[in-house]
């Protein structure tokens, strides 16, 4: 039986001899095809002499052959090369990856070198690894997009868990069956003068007088099986008077939960008709509605302005930055926002909506602030595209004064508006031409320095006068 040195890894055959005896030529080469992709013969100078390749996937291997071996890779391959070519090296036995440059890009090789005692060639057994490097990458981005979700999902969390304790009045969710509390806010910490945290996994009938136990384990049996049942009122341990108690139900992990608001009198406790109202009402108006937060990232929209700005969904906007779809960016916005903070409120402001596709939409919005300690921008937005459309175009292609032509500020590029001013002065000194010569067009023509037939043509443009049935010489 063979010995092995102390750093020899490798377990060989106990009878290599017999079990190896009679092995051909053939045999070896298959038995190499076996190890790896393809196979280079390598003389004592380090030159590509052979090669031998297990499928037409790397027929490339065929273009080395009168190369120097580190002359195929990449320059911090060459190192490795090297050490591979060195007889009687401890590392000469290990595999060892390099890269060889191609037009494609890299191919990343790992290499096996076996040195004959009695042969002057190396032999360099190579496994391609492209398709373990496309796993690898593969496997990159899943993991990069699993922690871009895993940080999403945190953030999140984080905005849920700080909406939920800072609502100002008391609310808690337990799971329906076993009535456990999963999580409630301070403020009912604070109602039952309890730290925050102590209340989680206790009972809720735990926090409530023995006698109202029956008729809440019934209230939470029908509000598991429909919203609409009618509130309770209960009295809570340690205090005095009664409370009421709202649940609605929601399914999560494949169990039922309440969530339940608690009306303690000292709270404002929103009223679920009247809200549910106002959010069907804002969901199915026709014109745009956008709530967003002191940053302009989108809190609540209607799918009105899902469909302005052409995205998938409403849920595809939350969180989203409203700078991105309203005129132009950190300008329009910034504008409005100034005169919400001097007026609380704006009306008819003109501007565009961009859309997904990069078109835009002529608009008007009217928007309100709302004082809190984060104050919060509500805008309802109107597209005018149709209406403008549908005005005639002697009447409201062009402006016909300078108040008309500020109010394209912020609706139209500069470069337009400069063009449409000199338009409107082209037109005011032909009318005062006009007037000046009591119509009389060879002289206007000649006083405003032009020749006959570019002011007919110009007359033409701005639809000055009735051209058919005049004399040209007047």
């Amino acid at each position: 039986m063979n010995i092995l040195k102390p750093a020899d890894h490798r377990v060989p055959f106990g009878d290599a001899d017999a079990i190896f005896d009679g092995f051909s030529k053939d045999d070896v080469i298959e038995l190499a095809y076996a190890s790896g992709d393809f196979m280079l013969a390598i003389d004592e100078a380090g030159k590509i002499v052979d090669v031998a390749a297990n499928t037409a996937d790397h027929s490339f291997v065929y273009k080395w052959v009168g190369q120097a071996w580190p002359d195929t890779v990449s320059a911090e391959s060459v190192g490795k090369i090297e050490q591979m070519l060195e007889r009687d090296s401890e590392t000469a036995r290990e595999w060892r990856q390099v890269n060889h440059p191609s037009k494609d890009g890299e191919i990343p090789v790992r290499y096996k070198v076996i040195q004959p005692d009695n042969n002057g060639y190396i032999l360099a057994i190579g496994r391609d690894l492209r398709t373990v490097a496309m796993l690898q990458q593969r496997l990159l981005k899943t993991q990069q997009s699993m922690e871009r979700d895993y940080l999403n999902l945190r953030q999140t969390e984080t905005r849920y868990r700080l909406l939920f304790d800072n609502i100002s009045y008391p609310v808690l969710i337990i799971e329906s069956e076993s009535r456990l509390i999963q999580q409630a806010n301070r403020a009912f910490h604070n109602i039952m003068g309890a730290a925050p945290g102590t209340l989680d996994r206790k009972n809720i009938l735990d926090l409530v007088t023995a006698d109202d136990h029956d008729k809440l384990i019934t209230y939470f049996g029908a509000a598991a099986v429909s919203a609409a049942a009618e509130p309770v009122l209960a009295r809570l341990v340690g205090r005095t008077g009664t409370v009421k108690l709202s649940a609605s139900p929601f399914r999560q992990s494949g169990k039922q939960f309440l969530l339940i608001d608690i009306d303690d009198g000292t709270h404002d406790v929103p009223g679920k008709s009247s809200d549910q109202y106002v959010l069907d009402a804002v969901e199915q108006m026709p014109d745009a509605f956008v709530l967003t937060d002191e940053k302009h990232g989108i809190i609540v929209a209607n799918k009105a302005f899902a469909e302005l700005v052409q995205t998938a969904s409403v849920e595809h906007l939350l969180g989203q930055s409203l700078n991105r779809y309203i005129g132009r960016p950190d300008v329009d916005l910034g504008l409005l926002k100034k005169q919400l903070r001097d007026h609380r409120h704006v009306r008819n402001f003109s501007t565009v909506v961009n859309d997904l596709s990069g078109g835009e939409e002529p608009v008007e919005i009217s928007a309100i602030m709302i004082e809190r300690d984060e104050p919060l921008y509500g805008y309802s937005i109107r597209g005018v595209g149709r209406r403008e459309r549908d005005l005639p175009h002697s009447i409201g292609d062009s402006p016909r004064s300078v108040d008309q032509l500020t109010e394209l500020v912020g609706r139209k590029p500069l470069k337009d508006i400069v063009r449409e001013s000199t338009d409107l002065i082209e037109r005011m000194c032909i009318e005062a031409a006009l007037v000046h010569t009591s119509d009389n067009r060879a002289s206007a023509a000649e006083i405003l320095g032009l020749s006959r037939q570019s002011l007919y043509s110009k007359l033409h443009r701005h639809g000055l006068g009735n051209l058919s049935g005049k004399d040209p010489t007047h």
